[in-house]
């Protein structure tokens, strides 16, 4: 599976990691581009998807360090 993660105080822009197998990429909320890593293009695709569908959440995180869990892709 593909484990995400938002680091407390990380530096900007607004971004989680995503961890698929030894593919690891830190991909930004807002806008679902990639900032360095890699993930190959399926997972990508689903990684930007979740959080197409998380936004709000993973940006009120981002700005609160509320961390909670969120549903994965149904």
């Amino acid at each position: 599976g593909i484990l995400i993660y938002i680091y407390a105080f990380d530096h900007n822009p607004p971004h989680i990691h995503a961890f698929y197998g030894e593919d690891v990429a830190a991909v930004t909320i807002q806008n679902g581009e990639l900032l360095e890593g890699y993930l190959p293009v399926k997972v990508m695709s689903m990684v930007q998807e979740w959080i197409e569908n998380n936004r709000t959440e993973l940006l009120h995180m981002w700005e609160t360090q509320e961390f909670k869990m969120l549903a994965p892709l149904e």
